[in-house]
């Protein structure tokens, strides 16, 4: 069954990124674009509307949900040619301010200069957070002997602040009651790049363990101690070579890589499992941090929730409340209509992420067809 699971996992993925490497590569935004005229065409959950080229960049997190996207939307809408570039939050959210993009992928929501800064090319409007992508990061490991392991946030945290540097150390073995640890060190991996991924982490390190994580969360690391690696398909890398590894990506790299992961003790009533499922669980937790249209929101690191995976990730869409531009707004607004869409959302569970909760999925479509 894994293996299939795997096996269909690479299939869908690998499509999606054949035929979204076929669009054209072009800048769109441009005033005089003709998006504007077409009809509008429903089929299923995709409508489609406007015409010409949609470009988007940013977090690289969510690049295989875009694809997959890209792939659906694109069979149906054959007069939008849409590309993702998984540039990296940061560079997304510049090239959107800059004007060169439609909308923006993100880890995190806007900070409050981008916010400003986003008034002066969204005309009578403001830069919002349409969240879209949601999904577990788990906590993988390579410790030989050893199949099923649980942590809880203060453990993790002396883990990645190399306070707790041997697998039998007694504050895991009182977690693993029954389960033979080796006298083994250590080998604690994060990410060397700025990522959203870190940051969500280290979220939850700080909202879980404060005492046990002394630094701010943020995406570039701040622990001490530990080796790093690039990207998340580094650090799984890793994790899946070195005996005695331990690091943080998200859960399509353990699937796809056969990496086992750790189960969260949360003080709930039983440990939670990194799956889609139970990050979901999680993401429902959230509390709306936005104001109007921006759908921000407050993820819950530190719940107790029966079931709810607390290290999730919420990739954002960036978007201009007002003041989008003509050529392609007809466009946007189709496909991030889509990707909020029941169908959309249900498609990302082969991929490994969390379908947004059908309550928080219903505001960010109402926020999308007022974009204007």
């Amino acid at each position: 069954m894994k293996l299939q699971r795997n096996n269909r996992l690479r299939a869908i993925a690998a499509g999606a990124l054949a035929l979204s490497g076929a669009f054209v590569l072009t800048a769109c935004g441009s005033d005089n674009n003709s998006g504007g005229g077409s009809s509008a065409k429903a089929t299923g959950d995709i409508t489609c509307e406007g015409k010409g080229q949609l470009l988007a960049s940013g977090s690289s997190a969510q690049k295989n949900a875009m694809d997959l996207w890209t792939k659906n939307y694109g069979g149906a809408c054959k007069d939008v040619k849409l590309n993702y570039k998984a540039t990296g939050s940061g560079a997304g959210i510049q090239e959107w301010l800059q004007g060169k993009t439609a909308f923006a992928g993100s880890d995190s929501a806007l900070k409050p200069e981008e916010v400003a800064s986003s008034k002066k090319m969204c005309k009578g409007g403001q830069g919002i957070n349409l969240p879209m992508v949601g999904g577990p990061i788990a906590v993988g490991f390579n410790v030989p002997g050893v199949d099923k392991l649980t942590l809880n946030a203060d453990v993790l945290a002396k883990i990645f602040n190399s306070d707790i540097t041997k697998w039998d150390d007694p504050a895991i073995k009182a977690l693993n009651k029954g389960v033979k640890l080796p006298s083994l060190k250590i080998q604690a991996f994060h990410r060397s790049d700025e990522s959203g991924t870190t940051d969500n982490f280290t979220k939850y390190l700080k909202a879980a363990a404060p005492k046990a994580w002394p630094h701010e969360p943020g995406k570039a690391w701040e622990g001490k101690g530990g080796q790093s690696a690039d990207g998340s398909s580094g650090v799984s890398s890793q994790v899946k070579q070195v005996s005695g590894a331990i690091s943080y990506f998200e859960l399509s790299y353990a699937t796809a890589n056969s990496i086992k992961t750790v189960d969260l003790d949360t003080g709930a009533s039983a440990p939670v499992q990194a799956t889609v499922e139970n990050a979901s669980k999680a993401i429902a937790e959230a509390k709306p941090a936005g104001t109007g249209k921006d759908q921000a929101l407050d993820l819950a690191y530190d719940t107790k929730a029966a079931g709810a995976y607390p290290i999730t990730l919420v990739t954002y869409e960036i978007a201009c409340d007002k003041g989008n531009k003509a050529g392609t707004l007809k466009a946007t607004k189709s496909f991030l209509n889509y990707a909020a869409s029941e169908g959309g959302q249900s498609a990302l569970k082969e991929l490994g992420y969390a379908p947004l909760p059908d309550s928080i999925a219903k505001k960010v479509r109402e926020s999308i067809s007022s974009l204007s």
